[in-house]
C-alpha cells in the first residue's frame, strides 16, 4: 500500500511544515514546485494524495487532477486542494477534499493519513473483486460512493445487492446495477432511478455483496456517474446540514387551500407535490411517489408549510400497553383526577395536577427521583434529569402520566425561610405536598416545620409524610414512637430503599392517597 504523499505548492514554507507533519503521521512526503514538475513525478511514481493549491504554478490544481484522472496509471491518486478562499467557484471530484487556508498542518496531514486509510480499505475490496466470485462487506468500512468509484474506475459490469436495518426493525434493500463501469439502474423500495441511487447515498451502514454480470434491467439512468455522485453526495451534504429543520418521513400532511385557488404558473415540483398531496396524506408518501429527488421534495414541503399552503403534524408514537402489575393508577383513580380537574376549571387549571415535594434533605431528594426513573412514562425535568439538582431548586421535577388525557406535575419546593413569599404561591392550586425525611425524624421534621405551618394555614391544604428506610436503619420504630405528635393530623408513609423492590409497588399506595 503506497503511503507517498506528493505535495506540489511554490509556498516553501507551507509545503515544508506540511511535509514535517506527513512525516510524523508515517506517511512519505515528496516536494515539487510546481504543476509541471508534479505531473512528472506523479506519472512515474504514482503517489497515494497529491497536495495542492488551486492556483499552482504552470498547471493549476484542478487541470492537473482532470489529467491524472484520465491516466491509469494515477486514476487511484486522490486530491487534496488548498483554498486561499478568494471567492471563486471550485470543481472537485466527490472523492477530493478542499483545506481552507491558513490550516494547521497537522490537521491537513490527519486529513491525509485518513484518506490514506480509506483508499487501503478500497484496495482489499478490489482485490476481492479481480476474479469473478464477487465481493461482500460493510459500509461502516467501505462507503458507498468509494465502492461505487471502485467499480466505475476498472469497467465493472455487475449489481450491488444492499441491506441495512430501517427503522421498526424492518430490513431495507436496495440495488445498484453498473454495465462497463457505469450506473444504469438503482432501485430501494418503490423508488427507482437516479432518485434511488442519491436515497442510498446516504446509508452510512448496512452490508453489500457485489456479484459480475447479471441480468437485463432497463437503463433508466443516463447521467455519468461522477457527475451523478458528485450531485448525490451534494444532496447528502445538504440533508446532514438541515437535520432536524426538515419534515419527518412520519408527519401527516393536510391542505390548506382549495386546488382551485393556487396561481396557474407554479413549478413542476411543486405542482407534482401539490397533486401528490391529494391522494396521500404522510410525507414518506409523498417523498416515495414524487419523481423529484428527496431532498428537493422536502424542501418544497418545508417551504408550503412556511407559506401556510400545507399543514405538517407530526405523529406521536401512542403509549405502550402497560399491565397490571405495571400500572400505576387505576381506571377510577384516573378518573377521580379529571372530576377534581374538572371543578378546578374556572381558576385556569388544566390538565395535570402539581404535587408539590419538600425535602428535609437533598440525599432524600437523590432516592426519592431514583425511585420516580422507574416509574412508567415518567419524565424528568432540567436539573433532575441530569441528576445535579439542589435543594435551592424551586423548579419543576418532572411528569407522571395518569392517564392518556391527565397527569401529575411535581414541582420541588425549597425548605430555606429565603423562599417562604412564594410558598402560598407553589402551593396555589396544587392536590397536595409530599415531605421527604430520611435518618433521624426529629432533626428531618424541624427542617421543614416553617413550610409545614405556612401550608397548613392554607384552604385545602392536604399533606404526606414520607419516610425513606434505607437498609440498616434499625432505630426507626423507636424514633417513630417518640414523634408521633408528628403524624397525628398527617398520613406516613415508609418507603424502603431496598434494589430489589420494584418503584411501582413502592410507590403506588402513596400515589393512591395522594389522588382525590
Amino acid at each position: 500500500m503506497s503511503r507517498v504523499v506528493l505535495i506540489a505548492d511554490n509556498h516553501r514554507e507551507r509545503a515544508q511544515q506540511l511535509a514535517d507533519a506527513c512525516r510524523a503521521h508515517g506517511l512519505e512526503p515528496r516536494l515539487v514546485g510546481h504543476g509541471t514538475r508534479a505531473l512528472e513525478v506523479a506519472l512515474e511514481s504514482p503517489p497515494a494524495v497529491l497536495v495542492a493549491p488551486f492556483d499552482l504554478p504552470l498547471i493549476d490544481a484542478q487541470k492537473l487532477a482532470s489529467i491524472l484522472r484520465a491516466n491509469p496509471k494515477t486514476q487511484q491518486t486522490r486530491f487534496v486542494f488548498l483554498d486561499e478562499l478568494d471567492g471563486q467557484a471550485r470543481q472537485n471530484d466527490f472523492l477530493d477534499e478542499v483545506v481552507s487556508l491558513p490550516a494547521d498542518p497537522t490537521e491537513v496531514a490527519g486529513l491525509i493519513e485518513a484518506i490514506v486509510n480509506r483508499q487501503a480499505r478500497i484496495d482489499d475490496v478490489e482485490k476481492q473483486s479481480s476474479d469473478h466470485t464477487g465481493v461482500t462487506g460493510e459500509l461502516s468500512q467501505i462507503s458507498l460512493p468509494d465502492l461505487i468509484q471502485l467499480f466505475a474506475v476498472n469497467r465493472k459490469s455487475g449489481t450491488i445487492e444492499l441491506v441495512r436495518r430501517g427503522s421498526e426493525d424492518r430490513d431495507e434493500h436496495g440495488t445498484i446495477t453498473l454495465v462497463e463501469g457505469e450506473v444504469v439502474q438503482a432501485a430501494v423500495g418503490v423508488v427507482e432511478g437516479d432518485k434511488a441511487l442519491f436515497r442510498l447515498l446516504t446509508w452510512a451502514t448496512g452490508s453489500f455483496a457485489f456479484s459480475h454480470g447479471g441480468g437485463e434491467v432497463p437503463h433508466q439512468i443516463q447521467t455519468p456517474t461522477r457527475s451523478l455522485i458528485m450531485e448525490g453526495m451534494r444532496q447528502v451534504d445538504e440533508l446532514a446540514r438541515m437535520e432536524g429543520e426538515l419534515p419527518a418521513g412520519s408527519a401527516n400532511l393536510a391542505l390548506r387551500v382549495k386546488t382551485a385557488e393556487l396561481p396557474n404558473t407554479i413549478h413542476p415540483l411543486t405542482q407534482e407535490v401539490l397533486l401528490l398531496l391529494e391522494i396521500y396524506s404522510t410525507v414518506q408518501d409523498v417523498v416515495d411517489r414524487c419523481s423529484f429527488p428527496d431532498y428537493q421534495v422536502l424542501r418544497t414541503l418545508q417551504t408550503l408549510a412556511t407559506r401556510g399552503m400545507i399543514e405538517i403534524r407530526e405523529r406521536v408514537a401512542p403509549e405502550p400497553e402497560l399491565t397490571e402489575a405495571e400500572r400505576l393508577f387505576s381506571a377510577a383513580q384516573a378518573h377521580r383526577l379529571r372530576e377534581w380537574l374538572a371543578r378546578l376549571s374556572a381558576k385556569g387549571s388544566g390538565k395535570d395536577a402539581k404535587l408539590l415535594v419538600v425535602s428535609a434533605d437533598e440525599g432524600a431528594t437523590h432516592d426519592f427521583v431514583r425511585l420516580l426513573r422507574g416509574l412508567p412514562g415518567i419524565r424528568l425535568e432540567g436539573a433532575f434529569a441530569g441528576g445535579n439538582f439542589s435543594s435551592d431548586d424551586l423548579a419543576p421535577i418532572g411528569r407522571l402520566p395518569v392517564d392518556g388525557e391527565t397527569g401529575l406535575e411535581l414541582v420541588h419546593v425549597p425548605t430555606d425561610s429565603r423562599y417562604a413569599p412564594l410558598w402560598p404561591i407553589a402551593a396555589h392550586g396544587a392536590i397536595g405536598t409530599v415531605f421527604l425525611m430520611a435518618g433521624a425524624i426529629g432533626p428531618a421534621a424541624q427542617r421543614v416545620r416553617a413550610l409545614a405551618e405556612t401550608l397548613r394555614t392554607l384552604p385545602r391544604s392536604r399533606m404526606f409524610h414520607v419516610v425513606l428506610v434505607r437498609k440498616g436503619e434499625r432505630s426507626l420504630a423507636d424514633d417513630l414512637r417518640e414523634n408521633t405528635r408528628l403524624f397525628d393530623e398527617v398520613p406516613l408513609f415508609l418507603l424502603p430503599l431496598e434494589r430489589d423492590k420494584e418503584p411501582v409497588a413502592l410507590l403506588r399506595g402513596l400515589f393512591a392517597r395522594v389522588l382525590p
